[in-house]
């Protein structure tokens, strides 16, 4: 066969023109879908939707998942006991009755004015007092993540360290789940803007005057609500100063760091809060003080050794101890710092309590992981390139959150107790009261505070008793009488006893409510038979007249409820 004739500079024959009209596409490969099918648009759309910048969106949604989970726990019933008990004074006192008077408890005066907030709300609007809180709660740590936010502006933070703070934040206010709403809690989530202003004076970066104060006064309140958490601004002030003076040594840079105003506006506040309580509140120095230092500072108190073996405070103090570690081994930048000592300055709070409840080790926990969370974030931004560490940051942020997450809710009590709260002990008797004494005044003759609190918030009813449970009544019958009886008389009560005897007896024969609520459980020693409240109150006259007029209604999970006849 002869070859094609070439023309001049050719290498190749050309294709004939019928040919060249009749070319195709080359056709699908084989075991591929072909365009036409439907699935291919899908199989496009999932190609656009996980390009990197749809990828980086889902790693930040992810990284806020934790929190939403916590939040979620904290939204949902049961409200914690003590936080309900507070809110519950503080509704007494809005609707009348006098504080330290008519209302005795060992808390200091500043949380029940906090609480006058969603007590009015519920008051003036359809909102109850449990949600109206718990409004008042998640607006708060809001605020502080927003100064958290705005406190972190021109601070110097790689993309991981950055994206941490972001989800971690409010992750960290969040994860106390139960015990969301305790002092603790609320000091724990100031603490964290405090720390980031803090860190903010030791770089030496400018803070304009609103932000500054704000964030100072917010913290000087939070930091009032107990003595003990004085311990955090000791701590983190002493970071500060030894910062900005020591590094170098001079004169004119202590007498700089000495003008800041950040520890005397705080100290201010500290100060007028102190003179007003005399004023205001005479009887809390006068009358409650006293009975708190003699009776209630010894009920289920432990030696500062011996709080350190209560699980929980065990675990924050191994936390602390890993933490101080890395800070000690090598430095992490001014917000680790302060931070850390605000953590540290957590911890000595709790355990100078000497009770080591989980809520005493709420803060540290909070504090802690933060600042554990956020050493790996910054190791991780020193080690990897910085092209990748902010292709990367979100997804890694997301997973430092998750690991927070896994190690707050191993062995603790979210969401368990949420999960089962209808069917146990709280809920059951939620659901008694609600159905027998929904909205009505009650005298509840009991130790406990769990699960009376949140139990009476949800019956939308009120107590009548002075206190809040019986605790003066335990501390001074924690032994047995001396004369062999199983109570003592009137006459060989001391004054304390005889407080409760007399004001218990008097204020359910003046004014009887719907119902009284006694419990089996007593919490004092059996002294040849068991402490009963009814049979202890019905020895006054006063009290057996109008105890006379109710009756029996029912009893659940040790629980008698007895109803006024009409």
């Amino acid at each position: 066969m002869n070859a094609p004739i070439l023309p001049p500079g050719a290498t190749t024959p050309p294709r004939p023109a019928t040919e060249a009209m009749t070319t195709h596409a080359p056709g699908p490969l084989p075991g591929s879908l072909p365009s036409t099918f439907p699935g291919a648009a899908l199989r496009a759309r999932l190609r656009a939707a996980l390009s990197p910048a749809w990828a980086a969106r889902l790693w930040r949604a992810a990284a806020f998942l934790p929190a939403l989970a916590f939040l979620a726990t904290v939204l949902s019933p049961p409200f914690n006991h003590d936080v309900a008990a507070v809110l519950n004074f503080s509704e007494r006192w809005l609707a009348g009755e006098r504080l330290y008077a008519d209302l005795i408890d060992v808390n200091p005066p500043l949380i029940f004015v906090l609480n006058l907030i969603p007590a009015a709300i519920a008051a003036w609007t359809p909102l109850e007092g449990p949600g109206a809180l718990l409004a008042c709660l998640v607006a708060f740590a809001a605020l502080c993540w927003w100064l958290s936010a705005r406190l972190r502006a021109g601070m110097e933070e790689g993309p991981i360290h950055a994206a941490f703070l972001t989800a971690g934040i409010p992750l960290a206010f969040l994860l106390p789940g139960y015990d969301f709403g305790q002092r603790e809690v609320l000091m724990g989530t100031v603490a964290v803007p405090y720390a980031l202003l803090a860190a903010r004076r030791i770089a030496g970066l400018p803070t304009s005057r609103p932000l500054l104060l704000g964030t100072a006064l917010l913290a000087a309140i939070g930091f009032a609500l107990k003595p003990y958490f004085l311990a955090v601004p000791l701590l983190v002030e002493a970071a500060v100063l030894l910062c900005r003076v020591a590094f170098p040594p001079s004169l004119p840079r202590l007498v700089r760091a000495l003008r800041d105003p950040v520890p005397w506006t705080m100290a201010a506040v500290w100060l007028l809060y102190l003179a007003a309580i005399p004023l205001l509140f005479p009887d809390y120095f006068g009358h409650v003080v006293p009975l708190v230092w003699k009776y209630y500072v010894d009920l289920g108190d432990l030696s500062l050794f011996s709080v350190l073996l209560e699980p929980r405070m065990a675990e924050v103090a191994l936390l602390l101890v890993m933490v101080s570690t890395l800070c000690l081994l090598r430095r992490w930048g001014p917000q680790v710092l302060t931070l850390w000592a605000a953590a540290a300055g957590a911890f000595v709070s709790g355990w100078v309590q000497h009770k080591g409840w989980t809520y005493h080790a709420a803060p540290v926990l909070m504090l802690g992981l933060l600042t554990a969370a956020l050493i790996a974030a910054r190791w991780l931004d020193r080690v990897l390139a910085p092209a990748q560490a902010r292709r990367l940051s979100w997804r890694l942020a997301a997973l430092l959150c998750a690991g927070v997450f896994l190690v707050t809710v191993r062995g603790g009590e979210a969401p368990m107790r949420e999960i089962h709260w209808s069917s146990e002990r709280g809920g059951r008797l939620t659901a008694w009261l609600r159905q027998n004494a929904y909205g009505e005044r009650l005298l509840v003759l009991t130790p406990d505070i769990f699960p009376i609190y949140p139990a009476l918030n949800y019956a939308n009813a009120q107590s009548t008793l002075r206190f809040m449970n019986l605790w003066l009544l335990q501390g001074t019958n924690n032994r047995c009488p001396e004369s062999g009886e199983r109570y003592n008389e009137p006459w060989e009560m001391s004054r304390a006893e005889f407080y409760v005897y007399r004001t218990v007896a008097e204020d359910f024969a003046r004014a009887p409510p719907s119902a009284v609520l006694v419990t089996r459980h007593v919490g004092i020693p059996w002294c040849g038979r068991e402490f009963d409240f009814i049979e202890y109150f019905s020895r006054h006259p006063l009290f057996a007249e109008a105890f006379s007029n109710y009756r029996a209604a029912g009893e659940i999970e040790g629980y008698r409820l007895f109803v006024r006849d009409e």
